[in-house]
């Protein structure tokens, strides 16, 4: 069963979440993240990226940085910039692209569900990433990024969700890229018994984005539990900041490649190589976006062609070797490319689908030779692989919109220990 429970969120004052609202942390480079908080007096991204509080230089992973982020959020909670709710509640979050509409349940999960594989994982965190979170969390006793996770749709939860949505929502604003925000505060306690005996009876819910963010309020879980034998369990630091929403609202983008050489071939040599495993031909139009699993475009200079993955170079029963992104990987980056580490070979590159296609065009064009379009995995294949207890490749999935930080904060209770090193 799926535990979760309500919570006390720190949220933005009225009228304050549109100032505060910023995408993670993580998808701002350090060069970015300072050019985003200019101009920005409350943007969480100064808590979320202390060092852009400093000078330019400042180790990012200083001891300095991490008391930063905790005195700033202190500062705002003091300054009304976040108030505190007076007793637990569900929330829900809703996030409008396009017109798209999704609809979360903002709760605080189990970590020891993370533990027992309740909460099923479907990719490895770098450690260098979960150490940096570890500090933030154990520096500022918050989890202040929501792990988003998934389940299978439930008509139980779908009916409540619309009943309470009809109500007026407590914040309501558009973010600078477009994207509409809108949460509800869901005080009820029959409503809050329902929801928890609702997701009770789940096997499992997935992580579909914020491997490392879990990780790490997971880390100092268990640090808090050693330094306090006798816990109880009841404890805040044993549960962590989630937003769980239904399968069938999500959207997964394309996670497309760049190559920066053609490892001593020519294009001709090159488009030889992919005949073997694919079809090769010029694509119907140019750029190329694949319209079915088994597809990929790829580009070459500045011509776009349409592969179709060979039957029999494809693992249909395999419930990772049958991912269009692990085919790339076996059948064309390692053996042509020679590629056989994607995290760290310093030849290819990542682009998320949020930037289109004309960015791979534009990466041709600038520092990279050839690239490949990616037709997205689905959210389908993530449960399976999850389910199987495996790990997706590297960069697998790109979950759009991104939840913004700073809606919601868990507070966790506060040591007299030194912070997690």
């Amino acid at each position: 069963m799926a535990v979760i429970r309500p919570f006390k969120a720190l949220r933005p004052a009225a009228g304050r979440a549109v100032e505060v609202a910023a995408l993670p942390y993580d998808v701002y480079s350090r060069e970015e993240a300072r050019e985003a908080v200019q101009g920005k007096p409350v943007t969480f991204l100064k808590i979320d990226r202390a060092e852009t509080q400093f000078p330019e230089g400042m180790d990012i992973y200083a001891d300095e940085v991490y008391q930063k982020a905790d005195e700033m959020l202190r500062e705002m909670e003091a300054d009304g910039v976040f108030v505190q709710d007076e007793k637990p509640c569900y929330y829900l979050y809703e996030l409008i692209m396009d017109g798209r509409s999704q609809t979360g349940l903002v709760a605080a999960s189990s970590v020891d569900d993370y533990m027992s594989g309740v909460i099923k994982k479907h990719e490895n965190t770098r450690k260098e990433k979960e150490e940096d979170r570890v500090r933030h969390v154990d520096a500022c006793s918050a989890q202040t990024g929501p792990i988003f996770l998934a389940y299978r749709a439930k008509e139980e939860i779908r009916n409540l969700t619309d009943r309470i949505k009809q109500q007026e929502p407590r914040e309501d604003f558009t973010a600078e890229d477009g994207i509409i925000h809108r949460v509800w505060v869901i005080d009820a306690e029959e409503d809050i018994q329902q929801l928890t005996a609702a997701f009770g009876e789940m096997d499992h819910t997935y992580i579909a984005d914020g491997h490392h963010r879990a990780a790490s309020a997971v880390r100092v879980s268990l640090k808090r539990r050693e330094e306090n034998p006798s816990y109880s369990g009841e404890e805040e630091y044993n549960f962590f900041l989630s937003v769980l929403f239904p399968d069938d609202e999500l959207l997964i983008l394309d996670y497309n490649r760049v190559l920066k050489d053609l490892n001593g071939y020519t294009g001709q040599e090159i488009l030889d190589q992919l005949s073997r495993v694919c079809t090769v031909e010029k694509a119907p139009e140019s750029p190329w976006r694949p319209a079915e699993k088994g597809e990929m475009g790829f580009l070459l200079g500045d011509t776009w062609y349409r592969l179709k993955a060979l039957d029999s170079c494809r693992m249909n029963g395999d419930p990772v070797e049958s991912l269009d992104v692990a085919f790339l990987q076996r059948e064309i980056l390692k053996p042509i490319w020679g590629i056989e580490d994607p995290k760290s070979d310093g030849r290819i590159d990542f682009v998320g689908g949020i930037r289109g296609l004309m960015e791979l065009e534009e990466r041709c064009r600038r520092d990279c030779a050839a690239a490949f379009s990616m037709y997205p995995t689905s959210i389908g294949e993530l449960f399976s692989v999850a389910d199987a207890d495996r790990l997706m490749p590297p960069k697998s999935t790109w979950f759009e919109p991104k939840l913004r930080s700073g809606l919601f904060i868990h507070k966790i209770e506060r040591q007299k220990q030194d912070p997690v090193r």
